[in-house]
């Protein structure tokens, strides 16, 4: 699979970037949690910063607008007191790196989200706090990156993990989607993810790759 991974146009990977190795090398997008410990563990030690994803990547993309979820703060005050730092905003930090860096940052949009919250209502989901940030970047390349005629692969997507994320929901919506030909899975992988990619090929494990051509 990795080598099928590397000969993607775009390869996609998620904060610490588990997938490298196994799943490949290619790395031309990091995409990352900018809000909460996530984003304070990475942007702190430099062990993140000196990754050979990010290495290797051109782009930086902050999966959650700082506006959004600076305006869910005070519900989740009420709701989920012990997530107070949930919605803590690094997004500086990383738009810092990326300009001492030479890389592009772009922040993906809040409409991404809602439109994801208002499609996974059709699963049934129980109460959860914000869809995964790989759902997020599926959801984004999907409706903004891929072009008609490319295809876009996932791999390493176990839909597990923190227990606020609607991850049942989140398999069934994206079934759904390569049910209706928009991606297909690379593997089956019970892992979590890392990435998403673009190119002529699919992603890694740990990675959702969007490729394209065909």
């Amino acid at each position: 699979m990795a080598g099928t991974i590397d000969a993607a146009d775009v390869v996609i990977r998620f904060n610490d970037c588990h997938s490298m190795g196994r799943g490949g090398e290619r790395t031309d997008i990091v995409a990352v949690c900018n809000t909460g410990r996530p984003a304070l563990a990475m942007l702190g030690g430099g062990h993140w910063k000196a990754s050979a994803a990010v290495r290797r990547a051109r782009e930086i993309w902050c999966v959650r607008t700082p506006a959004m979820f600076a305006a869910m703060r005070p519900a989740l005050a009420v709701s989920h007191p012990d997530l107070d730092d949930f919605c803590d905003d690094y997004t500086p930090g990383f738009e810092t790196f990326a300009r001492a860096t030479g890389r592009q940052l772009r922040v993906i949009p809040a409409a991404v989200h809602h439109a994801l919250d208002a499609a996974l209502a059709a699963f049934d989901p129980p109460p959860y706090v914000v869809p995964s940030s790989g759902l997020i970047v599926i959801a984004h390349v999907l409706d903004a990156v891929a072009k008609a005629g490319d295809r876009v692969s996932i791999a390493g997507f176990g839909h597990e993990g923190w227990q606020w994320h609607p991850f049942a929901a989140e398999r069934r919506w994206v079934d759904a989607q390569a049910a209706a030909g928009r991606l297909d899975r690379l593997d089956h992988s019970r892992h979590g993810s890392d990435g998403a990619s673009a190119g002529d090929a699919p992603a890694p494990p740990d990675t959702t790759p969007a490729s394209r051509g065909s």
